[in-house]
């Protein structure tokens, strides 16, 4: 897949091509075949944006006894290690003895497919190959312990991608459903269009100072509905199964196992 987004829209075309031309005998039935991340191990930190849809900022503050929540001004980024990435239907330790807070998190993800640095906002989407889902699961406690996320956020297994990439050209991202569930209760449900930053404004901001590469992952936010807010605080536990969706790119299951 790295290959293929280095590539750039020559290789996409030519794979566009070889697909419409396959014989179905060359077809796999999906339930045959086991899925991994569309990017298995990105060479760099997924990068993340915090905080970045309004009812989320809110429940978050409620936890911390704030009742007026403000706007942030600019996106909050962190990352999170390139090991954390699994694929749809792995499992997710419930690393107990580490934190008694893990959460889920229902995200965009974007895929980098041209590279550049100061890029403009009205050419942000230039540079997006495509788009998959991501669950960004968090050590709450962790997150609070230390400070700067990364911590809280780098988990061994903590960042399932999947089920594929949908090439840019063939979804607008700007408004469409994003849910999640735990043992089949919606957790949460808003649409992309109540990010705070856009994709737009996400990539020009990221990337001021700072070159973006080809497979590079940007997950956008979560909106409100992680299990930490809930009350009582609802977090998750060994043998619950997460299954996450965005309109137009598809489903993303995953499980918590036991350490």
């Amino acid at each position: 897949m790295l290959a293929l987004i280095e590539a750039g829209s020559p290789a996409l075309a030519a794979a566009r091509a070889l697909l419409a031309e396959a014989p179905a005998a060359f077809l796999l039935d999906r339930a045959a075949v086991t899925l991994r991340a569309p990017i298995p191990r990105p060479r760099r930190n997924v990068f993340c944006v915090g905080r970045n849809y309004m009812e989320h900022v809110a429940e978050g503050d409620r936890t911390r006894g704030i009742t007026q929540s403000e706007v942030p001004k600019y996106p909050q980024f962190f990352t999170k290690a390139p090991e954390c990435v699994i694929g749809p239907e792995e499992t997710v330790p419930a690393h107990a003895g580490v934190t008694q807070w893990l959460d889920y998190e229902v995200e965009l993800a974007v895929v980098i497919g041209k590279e550049g640095r100061d890029i403009p906002r009205e050419r942000a989407l230039d540079h997006v190959f495509g788009y998959t889902i991501g669950n960004d699961v968090t050590g709450r406690d962790l997150q609070r312990r230390h400070g700067q996320w990364f911590k809280g956020k780098s988990l061994d297994r903590s960042c399932p991608l999947g089920p594929c990439i949908v090439p840019a050209e063939d979804l607008d991202a700007s408004d469409l459903a994003i849910r999640l569930w735990v043992n089949g209760e919606k957790r949460q449900d808003s649409r992309t269009s109540k990010m705070i930053f856009d994709v737009k404004e996400i990539i020009h901001q990221l990337s001021a100072g700072f070159t973006l590469r080809p497979g590079d992952v940007i997950l956008t936010g979560t909106p409100e509905g992680v299990g930490y807010a809930m009350q009582p605080p609802r977090t998750l536990r060994p043998g619950d199964v997460m299954e996450l969706e965005i309109e137009g790119i598809g489903r993303l299951r995953n499980a918590v196992a036991a350490d």
